[in-house]
């Protein structure tokens, strides 16, 4: 398991996997604690979420739990491609609203490990695909929030034309990153907090 840290964003970091494989197949060790505790991942994960996207070109996102639920992610596809996207919604961080990027796919078998205070999506590349994916607090519907995929103040590159895209009545209603309140502030020693 190889941790490579954004090279925008330090504290999204992208996770190299280590495939085993002979004649009948492969192994691949997907999580492991003390790798991830020894890179300075210490989020604990309490439950594990599945999505299918029978479409090429699924928009999910820009989602987030707002505290007291916030949730770390480790995702990875297993069929399929995304352009995974994490965007830093921690005001006063100096990445805030700037986002990484990363294509994930089943082949390729990696991960991507998303802290508390960013917004997650994603756009589906291939038909088919599924995507695992952990999170560190249950999920509370309560403190579900998200932000417009195609705010264009965040600048994201997606590879699916705006008016082709296949998205949730939800995920349509979003606010633009302006609009939102300041659900998380950056600090230096933890990288985020909770707005007061």
């Amino acid at each position: 398991m190889q941790i490579i840290p954004s090279s925008s964003i330090p504290e999204v970091k992208l996770i190299r996997l280590k495939r085993h494989g002979d004649t009948r197949g492969f192994l691949v060790e997907t999580y492991s604690r003390r790798d991830l505790l020894a890179a300075g991942i210490s989020a604990e994960f309490v439950q594990d979420n599945q999505s299918f996207s029978a479409a090429k070109g699924v928009v999910r996102g820009l989602h987030f739990q707002a505290p007291p639920h916030a949730q770390a992610k480790l995702l990875r596809v297993m069929r399929g491609a995304i352009l995974d996207v994490a965007v830093d919604i921690r005001v006063g961080s100096p990445t805030f609203g700037r986002h990484v990027t990363a294509v994930l796919s089943a082949e390729e078998t990696s991960e991507i490990y998303i802290p508390e205070g960013f917004a997650h999506g994603f756009c589906t590349l291939q038909p088919g695909t599924e995507v695992l994916y952990k999170v560190s607090d249950y999920y509370a519907p309560s403190h579900e929030c998200g932000i417009r995929w195609d705010d264009p103040a965040l600048d994201i590159d997606w590879p699916v034309d705006p008016a082709s895209a296949i998205l949730s009545g939800r995920d349509r209603r979003h606010p633009v990153l302006a609009e939102l309140p300041a659900f998380f502030e950056y600090e230096t020693d933890r990288g985020f907090g909770v707005a007061s």
